[in-house]
């Protein structure tokens, strides 16, 4: 197929998605019309076995699961209580509640499985705290955007959940996977906030909370510890698959919001209408990004694509910077999981064919959306933190506040690209 017609088909299904369609509707129209041009109207008999299979796909089903898990310690007030037990152990550090905002936003990620919801629930724990001390807004902003993009990264991750649903790749070796790179991050957010403040001249600190008093709330972080625990533990001995660990955090979760009290019918609806929406949408555009691939397979663009990156005579190196700069440039102007769908079916058969590991380019998808999601003008977790920060101010703060982060995840992946064992290693001993 000619690339240049693969090339108008994928931007007029970006120039869709900008004039305001839904997601779904954009890529199952670029997919229908595809395919109708290909084979004629013969090909409309293809899409209901496709979309059928999709939707009896047992492994889909621990996407509604993961988005209750942390619709439930979302709504019983956990995230609350950790944010104040890690303020007691992170607050003595230069940067003070920055690091708690990180902290958080990581202990967070390994329940949730959203960098949205991960951002929005930390960022309204913390914002009043913050402003209170006096802590800079665009400090303050920019940590809390990096650090919920962390929620598709640190397992369980809808994302991952996706990537391995269209790629057909293992959905435990991705979250254990993403463990590694997921810590490492963190630790480099924090780093970066410590090195920043000291040479600011002015670091903010925390007063010292007494031994005591940490050891006694810990507690609050057993919640979070425990349902990652079960859900990864499962996963990684090989006791559950994907769906049912996410079954074994939910019951976990349960019984956490019943020791709390909070467990009520109006809470469980709540999270119910809640987890019943996203997973629609989520769904729903997994349909559509399978109706998409199955006009890329039948008319050949990935073979027409891989001819043609072989024909330029790029490595794999080369390829993922090349991914590196079109990733960045997509993600200012797409949200995270149209990203995924869209690009996902063209370039992972490219990385494949030149040798790159299914499981690394995985982690390496989730990490370029997650810079999408702080990287304007279309950068979700900017416009959450902004909605919810207490003084009203403009955005440009959490654009700025949030860039020197983004850098920061740039040279993690060329870290990851030189050291691509920090991906691979913990995945192998399964």
């Amino acid at each position: 197929m000619n690339i240049a017609l693969i090339g108008f088909a994928f931007f007029a299904m970006l120039a869709l998605m900008l004039l305001g369609l839904p997601i779904a509707v954009s890529m199952a129209a670029i997919g229908i019309i595809g395919g109708i041009a290909a084979y004629g109207a013969p090909f409309m008999d293809s899409i209901a076995p496709v979309v059928w299979g999709v939707q009896n796909e047992s492994l889909l089903t621990s996407v509604p699961l993961f988005v209750l898990l942390g619709e439930l310690l979302l709504r019983s007030g956990i995230a609350d209580r950790m944010y104040i037990a890690l303020s007691a152990w992170l607050g003595r550090l230069p940067g003070g509640l920055l690091h708690t905002n990180i902290g958080s936003c990581a202990l967070f990620a390994a329940t949730s499985g959203s960098s949205v919801a991960t951002a929005a629930t930390v960022g309204t724990v913390a914002l009043p705290s913050l402003q209170r001390r006096g802590y800079p807004m665009r400090a303050s902003l920019g940590s809390l955007a990096a650090g919920g993009t962390l929620g598709i990264l640190i397992p369980p991750s809808v994302n991952m959940i996706v990537y391995g649903s269209l790629t057909n790749n293992s959905i435990g070796k991705l979250f254990v996977a993403g463990i590694i790179p997921g810590l490492l991050l963190t630790l480099s957010f924090m780093v970066w906030i410590a090195v920043s403040s000291l040479a600011s001249g002015n670091a903010m600190r925390e007063p010292k909370v007494p031994m005591r008093e940490r050891l006694r709330v810990l507690v609050h972080l057993v919640p979070p510890a425990v349902v990652f625990g079960i859900v990864m533990g499962s996963l990684y001995f090989g006791l559950a698959t994907a769906a049912e660990s996410a079954a074994l955090g939910v019951l976990a979760a349960l019984g956490f919001v019943w020791q709390s009290g909070k467990l009520n019918w109006e809470l469980l609806r709540n999270c119910f209408i809640s987890t019943a929406r996203v997973s629609g949408m989520i769904l729903l555009i997994v349909v559509a990004a399978f109706i998409l691939n199955l006009t890329v397979s039948l008319t050949g663009v990935a073979e027409s694509m891989t001819k043609w990156v072989a024909s330029q005579g790029l490595s794999a190196t080369g390829l993922i910077l090349a991914l590196i700069v079109f990733y960045l440039i997509l993600g200012m102007f797409m949200d995270v999981l149209s990203m995924q769908v869209a690009t996902i079916p063209i370039t992972y058969p490219i990385a494949i064919a030149v040798g790159v590991d299914p499981i690394w380019f995985g982690i390496f998808i989730v990490l370029m959306c997650e810079l999408g999601l702080i990287t304007p003008p279309v950068g979700m977790n900017l416009f959450v933190v902004h909605g919810i920060r207490p003084d009203k101010g403009g955005i440009q703060d959490a654009i700025w506040g949030a860039l020197p982060y983004a850098l920061i995840m740039i040279l993690f992946t060329l870290l990851l690209m030189a050291v691509p064992q920090l991906v691979t290693w913990l995945p192998a001993h399964m």
